[in-house]
């Protein structure tokens, strides 16, 4: 194993057996290499990495901390994981979408408190009837993440988050491109809403299975006829 995985590895099993918490600072530099057998230059860019996906912060002048570790702080690193691909691998990301939030929807329909499914139309009534894409994929977000937070699983809710946000370029892609694909997501976020408020967990899954879907089978067709033509 790497020197750096090893000590990647180290630091991870001091917060998995909760030697270190959320919120503790960990010992100095050179008290922590001679205690966990690592070089001070293998520590640092195990500190390094595990500073970029947020579960390590580094603060100058004043020592290094463990995070939070909340979900949604570690699943940030999605957003930059979607960004650095391009093309198809985008579509790996709307399967993954596809697997978890047709499930966290109806989760939603049986858990949502009445005031949040109110509160769920709202987003879907306070959409101007002449949106711009802007306003439209700004209420998308909002709306499918009122949803995920209303499965009332913090992780389940991180990941669908984190999955809904980085791809919106792909929506926003078919909103400027396909003819009749703003209205079909106005359709669908009308159907998801009316099965979760009459309370249907099934039928919340079907059509949030199918909203998904669309994205994802437009997405497939379009990389597919690019190529085609490339080649």
């Amino acid at each position: 194993m790497p020197v750096t995985d090893e000590a990647i590895e180290k630091i991870k099993a001091m917060i998995v057996s909760r030697e270190l918490g959320p919120g503790s600072r960990l010992p100095k530099e050179a008290d922590l290499a001679e205690r966990l057998g690592l070089s001070r230059n293998s520590l640092r860019e195990a500190v390094k990495a595990l500073s970029l996906i947020r579960i390590l912060d580094v603060r100058q002048g004043d020592g290094t901390y463990v995070t939070s570790l909340e979900p949604n702080l570690l699943l940030d690193a999605l957003g930059f994981v979607v960004d650095f691909h391009q093309d198809d691998t985008v579509l790996q990301f709307l399967e993954v979408r596809r697997i978890l939030e047709p499930a966290a929807t109806a989760m939603a329909a049986r858990l949502m408190s009445d005031e949040d499914i109110v509160a769920l139309g709202a987003i879907l009534d306070g959409l101007p009837e002449e949106a711009s894409l802007e306003e439209l994929i700004e209420n998308d977000l909002e709306f499918h993440r009122r949803i995920a937070a209303g499965s009332g699983n913090m992780v389940l809710c991180s990941l669908v988050d984190g999955l809904s946000g980085p791809t919106a370029r792909a929506r926003i892609w078919r909103g400027m491109t396909e003819e009749g694909a703003v209205a079909r997501t106005r359709e669908q976020h009308r159907a998801i809403f009316d099965a979760i408020a009459q309370r249907s967990p099934d039928l919340a899954q079907a059509w949030a299975t199918v909203h998904v879907a669309g994205v994802e089978q437009w997405l497939r067709g379009t990389l597919g006829a690019a190529g085609s033509a490339l080649g």
